[in-house]
C-alpha cells in the first residue's frame, strides 16, 4: 500500500475522504474487523482499487459513488479474510490444531463473514435492489432517508426491502 499525499490526490477524493472513512469504519465494525484490517487502510486500499476505474464509471448521485465504494470496501475485506484463511491453512492444507475449540473460532471467525458475503451474492442475483439496501444500510451505515434517495425510491420501500432482505439473508445463513 502506498503512502496517500495531498499532492498526489484529486481534490474530490480528499472531498469525499472523511465520508470514505465514516463507511470504513462501519464495515470494519459490521464484520470486517476480523480481517484485521483498520480505517485507513481500509479506506486506502478501496482508493487503489477505485483509483483507476472512477473516472470510467458514471455516477448519477454522490449516494451512487458512496454506495459503490461501500461494495469496494467489502470486497477488499472479503478478499483479506479469504487470503488470511488460505495462509492459516497452509495454501489449501487443513487447519491442524490440538485444541479443537480453538480451531473452530480460528475458522468460524472468517467463515461467517465469507457466508455472509456470499449469502449478500446470492441474493444480488435474485433481487439487486435488496443487496444494495443491505449494503447501503448495513454495510455503509446510510440512513433510510440516504437509501432513498440514492435508489431513486421512497423511504418506506427502503424499509420494506431491508425487512424483507433480513428475512432472506437470514434463511441462507440458517441453512
Amino acid at each position: 500500500m502506498t503512502r496517500m499525499d495531498a499532492d498526489d490526490t484529486p481534490p474530490a477524493w480528499r472531498e469525499a475522504y472523511p465520508e470514505l472513512r465514516r463507511i470504513a469504519s462501519a464495515r470494519l465494525r459490521s464484520g470486517g474487523d476480523a480481517a484485521g484490517l483498520h480505517t485507513t487502510a481500509l479506506v486506502h486500499e478501496s482508493w487503489l482499487r477505485l483509483a483507476g476505474r472512477v473516472d470510467a464509471l458514471d455516477f448519477a448521485s454522490r449516494g451512487h459513488f458512496y454506495a459503490y465504494c461501500g461494495r469496494v470496501m467489502r470486497s477488499v475485506i472479503v478478499d483479506t479474510l479469504r487470503q488470511q484463511q488460505a495462509e492459516r491453512r497452509g495454501g489449501g492444507q487443513g487447519l491442524l490444531t490440538l485444541d479443537t475449540a480453538l480451531g473452530e473460532r480460528l475458522s468460524g471467525e472468517d467463515s461467517e463473514a465469507l457466508r455472509v458475503d456470499e449469502a449478500l451474492q446470492a441474493l444480488a442475483a435474485v433481487e439487486p435492489r435488496l443487496a444494495q439496501v443491505v449494503e447501503m444500510r448495513y454495510f455503509g451505515g446510510f440512513e433510510d432517508t440516504e437509501i432513498a434517495a440514492a435508489l431513486g425510491i421512497v423511504e418506506r420501500t427502503v424499509r420494506r426491502d431491508w425487512a424483507k432482505a433480513r428475512a432472506l439473508l437470514q434463511g441462507m445463513l440458517s441453512a
